[in-house]
């Protein structure tokens, strides 16, 4: 019989790189020729943190699955701070609360709603180091020949409800919105998080005014960021400015 490895040890996966690079995590995209490299639970660890600041200094991603991770960490930030919180733990508790099953800008709200100069809870789990295995190419084949998944160019872009499509790569003026968003997230959440930026550049495509974007926002899980009328218009704002071609790259 063959031995079967426990999924359950798995924290994430990686493509094309053995390091915990949370910008290469599995679940944004795959092409056909990418590797993937598994990532093991390791040591759990809590530790107690005063929020001396209004932000802490953390970017959030998550893998799609339920699971949440520290992506960056600023420099001179609170978390940096404290050496024992590192890239690529997992968020699974704050204080008592679990925080798995949740998307990365769920546990971001949570964070900043903490009052300052509190004392809370942050449960990780690390990965464990060198606990990674390279699976094997996703290049395919069939009869002979090459599966095609389009130019080279496109993405394929793995959804919250497990469809995927294949997304043409984002071009200048996508781009421009998508960091115009990001700007404001950060402002609004602190944190500066591409998937979730892309993620409302989405919800307004096909959108005619700021009431359809607001009932799009109203009708997908951004509604439980909470946020307020005006910042919903001053999002309106950015990527009607970027759809014309007002704003221009930095």
């Amino acid at each position: 019989m063959k031995k079967r490895h426990n999924v359950r040890i798995i924290l994430f996966c990686t493509l094309n790189t053995h390091k915990l690079d949370m910008s290469k995590l599995l679940g944004g995209q795959i092409g056909l020729d990418d590797f993937i490299f598994v990532h093991r639970k390791g040591r759990p660890k809590e530790i107690e943190i005063e929020k001396s600041d209004d932000a802490l200094g953390l970017t959030i991603t998550d893998n799609g699955a339920g699971y949440s991770f520290i992506k960056r960490i600023k420099e001179g930030s609170i978390i940096d701070r404290i050496e024992y919180i590192q890239v690529g733990d997992h968020i699974e508790k704050i204080n008592d609360e679990s925080m798995v099953g949740r998307r990365h800008f769920e546990v971001a709200k949570h964070l900043k709603e903490i009052p300052r100069n509190s004392l809370f809870t942050l449960r990780l789990v690390e990965p464990l180091k060198a606990g990674f295995c390279n699976i094997e190419s996703r290049s395919s084949s069939r009869r002979g020949k090459k599966v095609s998944y389009g130019t080279g160019k496109e993405t394929l872009r793995f959804k919250s409800n497990g469809s995927v499509q294949i997304e043409n790569a984002p071009n200048s003026i996508v781009q421009v919105g998508i960091d115009s968003i990001n700007q404001l997230l950060e402002n609004f959440l602190g944190i500066n998080d591409d998937e979730l930026a892309t993620q409302i550049w989405e919800t307004a495509d096909g959108k005619l005014n700021s009431m359809e974007f607001a009932d799009a926002i109203d009708n997908s899980d951004l509604e439980e960021l909470g946020f307020t009328d005006d910042f919903i218009i001053e999002l309106w704002g950015v990527i009607t400015d970027a759809r014309a071609g007002r704003l221009v790259r930095r």
